[in-house]
């Protein structure tokens, strides 16, 4: 038996890897996907075979995250039940990807992961498994009785830890858990299981690592351009940029005035629901820009019908549905619709708050000369108005004459 484990050198993984190989006596090899977790890569492959995996690799794929991920999820405005950017949903369907194209190089028979059996992500991986590569088997340790029956709690798997001595950061003096990718950092479990908790307290903020607090931001606003083509953001303040460049600057623009966080109770797919607390700066700054050269460019019934299906893009996303047949049709319309969304836009960021200050495209359908209220001659006449109320004013005179009208 060969098992090739998603390994991010966290509590569970780092207990998985030893427990897959000494209770199936079988060959562990490691995969670590780098999506922009910065330090929290290092030492990852002296770790893994430490503790028991016979190779590591870690495959660096900022670039493909930000590409082929994020930006056709930011096309789409897509957000979660109006709070979440998905910055942990949309990092799945990848790294479970690349972890299929691990166990092919390496002719392994199995993918493992250490998602826990409550949440969304073990659907996440398992159905890009079940799509991209269904002969492989599917190891999901906390989906296991023995497994469960040895590590009831965190307690139990530090303290296997420690017997072992496998180096973990977890402790029982910072019980909640953080996932983080060039997209976002979320926080969730321990001490966040409580909805009332403040974790924006003076005792309490030094969890958040991307953002300053809002009222620690400086006293004086930044402003910043972004240039789009077809819906992608190229430039920030005239500087070409790749998509990871582009999340990268404006991670760095977005923390330092404390823009992108969301707290949140949320519905998971298995049908609990789930207290999160989420940085997304730069994610942010992009989805308002965006939206802004959308409501220059785009027409408005295209816009409207986009907007009816952002609720199940996002429930695409958020529940592990990237390779799906829908999705891919969504995603079709999506790019369609964002043909003409080329343009320029101006923000203000000040103390947690983006604020649109100016946008231009050379696809504008705005026409001053059709909105101004001044007497400028232009191709709308304000007497067809007249026939067009009344014609859209017709059912509910009709109502009112047969059925006696609403309730007023």
């Amino acid at each position: 038996m060969k098992i090739v484990l998603a390994y991010s050198g966290g509590l569970d993984t780092s207990v998985i890897v030893k427990w897959l190989k000494e209770t199936y006596d079988a060959e562990i090899v490691t995969f670590s996907a780098d999506i922009g977790q910065e330090e929290e890569l290092k030492g990852l492959s002296q770790k893994a075979r430490r503790t028991g995996a016979s190779r590591h690799y870690t495959l660096d794929l900022v670039e493909e995250f930000a590409r082929d991920f994020i930006y056709p999820m930011i096309r789409a405005n897509a957000v979660y039940e109006g709070q979440y950017y998905l910055g942990t949903s949309i990092a799945r369907p990848l790294i479970a990807k690349a972890q299929i194209g691990i166990a092919r190089k390496e002719r392994a028979d199995t993918v493992a992961h250490g998602a826990t059996g409550k949440g969304n992500d073990q659907c996440r991986f398992e159905f890009t498994y079940m799509a991209l590569a269904p002969h492989l088997a599917i190891m999901s340790p906390w989906k296991l009785d023995s497994f469960r029956a040895k590590f009831p709690g965190r307690a139990e798997m530090i303290a296997y830890c420690r017997k072992h001595k496998i180096p973990v950061e977890a402790s029982l003096k910072k019980p909640y858990s953080m996932d983080r990718n060039l997209l976002h950092i979320s926080y969730e479990a321990g001490i966040l299981e409580d909805p009332w908790f403040d974790p924006t307290t003076k005792a309490n903020k030094g969890m958040y690592k991307l953002t300053v607090a809002p009222e620690d931001a400086p006293d004086k606003p930044e402003y910043v351009e972004l240039d789009f083509v077809k819906g992608n953001c190229v430039a920030v303040n005239g500087r070409k940029l790749t998509p990871a460049g582009v999340l990268r600057a404006l991670n760095q623009l977005g923390g330092r005035h404390g823009i992108g966080r969301v707290d949140l109770v949320e519905n998971r797919f298995v049908g609990m629901k789930s207290r999160g607390v989420y940085e997304t700066p730069g994610g942010t700054i992009l989805m308002h820009a965006h939206r802004q050269v959308e409501s220059l460019t785009m027409d408005r019934e295209v816009m409207h019908l986009r907007d009816s299906l952002i609720p199940k893009y996002a429930e695409l996303v958020y529940y592990g549905f990237w390779f799906s047949p829908e999705r891919e049709c969504l995603q079709a319309f999506v790019d369609e619709s964002q043909k003409f969304v080329t343009g320029t836009v101006r923000l203000k960021l000040y103390k947690g708050n983006v604020i649109t200050c100016g946008r231009k495209s050379k696809y504008s359908l705005y026409d001053p000369h059709i909105a101004t209220m001044e007497g400028v001659k232009s191709s709308y006449h304000q007497n067809d108005a007249t026939g067009f109320i009344r014609i859209n004013g017709l059912r509910l005179r009709a109502r009112l004459t047969a059925q006696g009208g609403p309730k007023a």
